[in-house]
């Protein structure tokens, strides 16, 4: 999972190779976002499309119950256990 400053800087790539894309010449740029992930978090990714999956903010604190990560910020009940979300 990346943090917001890891965020930035795989996403700065990836809109590189998004804008690269409409001119035909993205697969460098796509490389280079993935070798940026796995450079980061130790882990190697093949989709790119993944990438936009494992960014922190998108999901809430761990739960308290179970420890998995709450599916929004503003769950109020964890998806994987049902207990529901303790303060605010």
């Amino acid at each position: 999972m990346l943090e917001e400053d890891e965020w930035r800087i795989v996403e700065d790539q990836l809109i590189g190779a998004a804008r690269a894309e409409t001119r035909g010449g993205s697969d460098a740029l796509i490389q280079a976002a993935l070798a940026t992930y796995e450079r980061v978090t130790g882990f190697p990714a093949s989709n790119v499309n993944a990438l936009y999956h494992h960014r922190v903010a998108l999901y809430g604190p761990p739960c308290r119950n179970c420890g998995r990560p709450l599916r929004t910020p503003e769950a109020r009940l964890c998806g994987s256990c049902m207990a529901p979300r303790e303060g605010p």
